[in-house]
């Protein structure tokens, strides 16, 4: 909440959210209303299509990007008189150094310019935050009603992090688990690419895997043992690299098909067990969300969902809606609005772009 200048009038909060951290330019004026964030408008230009080209984002290609499109992008968020703002948020990390320099160099100087409250915001709490945005979705159950109650399990994944995310109350995060190499977003853009596949991987796996057996092979799930919460996903990229080598080239559509499959379901046996694990050990946990890109892959969304249900009947599973699952300005903004209600603003004259920040 703010307050009009000689009046004792309270407003809601509207803020100015920025997201450059990848390859994704994105703006959005978010606002609380009864503690709830609302997203009043969003604008993003993608870069898919350039990186597409090369198979993968390149750094210094996504940064002149992001400077390109960014006033366009702001233009047409803020192009309202009614979508006016309070204050400003942006994503300072983690992601790509150069990205991310052009969307906080941005917003402090809106902030400086207009002289307004300035909120640096983790990519990852912006992905937790995802969950607000509007009524959760699941998968082929029951629609889940209402917003995460805390304490909530968060499950991110995506393209650079996979991890289980404890929040016991607003902004206050605590790491049970997280990938000691590849990220399963980034196993599935390099799997994908073993089998002959466009980038971004995951959405060119998910449709071949519908035309496959996900129990045609057995691929190892990483660090399996009992109460290890981290995630490892190199051993299934390799298995999958030793799987295609054993069939003589160009591997048949019929195989192609199976081994994405059988990828895919790994990856979601593999998430689905560490986050049983997780809610064991957590027995005061609420909610368990999933959240992030990967989020979107409809087998890993039912597949958690049933291993959660299975597990502790009177735990919620919520879902990011899925235009908020990859990467958005809308969940920055939703971030800083409960940093704004929990917690306090930064000084945007202390603030730096950090490509490795913890959440």
């Amino acid at each position: 909440m703010v307050y009009v200048e000689n009046s004792e009038q309270e407003v809601n909060m509207k803020i100015l959210a920025i997201e450059t951290s990848c390859d994704e330019t994105a703006a959005s004026i978010v606002e609380e209303d009864n503690f709830r964030p609302v997203v009043l408008s969003e604008a993003v230009a993608s870069q898919m299509a350039i990186h597409a080209e090369s198979g993968g984002v390149i750094p210094n290609v996504a940064a002149r990007l992001h400077v390109e499109n960014l006033p366009a992008v702001l233009k047409k968020a803020t192009d309202s008189q009614r979508l006016d703002y309070d204050a400003v948020a942006v994503t300072v990390g983690p992601g790509l150094i150069g990205s991310l320099l052009v969307g906080v160099a941005a917003a402090k100087t809106i902030a400086m310019a207009k002289d307004l409250p300035f909120f640096a915001v983790n990519h990852m709490a912006g992905h937790v935050y995802s969950a607000w945005l509007a009524p959760s979705e699941t998968g082929d159950s029951k629609l889940e009603t209402g917003l995460p109650q805390l304490p909530a399990l968060f499950v991110i994944v995506s393209g650079g992090h996979t991890e289980l995310v404890l929040m016991e109350r607003h902004y206050r995060f605590q790491l049970l688990g997280a990938t000691r190499d590849d990220a399963a977003g980034e196993a599935f853009d390099k799997v994908a690419r073993m089998l002959g596949l466009p980038y971004p991987g995951g959405p060119a796996i998910s449709e071949l895997a519908r035309h496959g057996r996900s129990d045609a092979i057995d691929f190892p799930i990483g660090l399996n043992e009992r109460d290890n919460l981290d995630f490892s996903f190199s051993g299934l990229k390799g298995a999958v690299f030793h799987e295609i080598q054993k069939h003589p080239a160009p591997l048949s559509e019929h195989l192609r098909a199976d081994i994405a499959a059988s990828f895919q379901d790994t990856v979601a046996r593999t998430i689905s067990r560490k986050t049983v694990a997780a809610l064991q050990s957590n027995p005061e946990v609420r909610s368990v969300c999933l959240v992030g890109g990967v989020a979107a892959n409809k087998h890993l969304r039912v597949e958690l969902e049933k291993a959660v249900k299975n597990a502790r009947g009177d735990v919620q599973f919520h879902l990011a809606p899925l235009q908020y699952c990859t990467d958005n300005a809308a969940m920055i903004g939703a971030a800083a609005i409960f940093k704004h209600l929990f917690s306090k603003p930064d000084d945007w004259s202390l603030v730096e772009a950090n490509p490795n920040f913890e959440l």
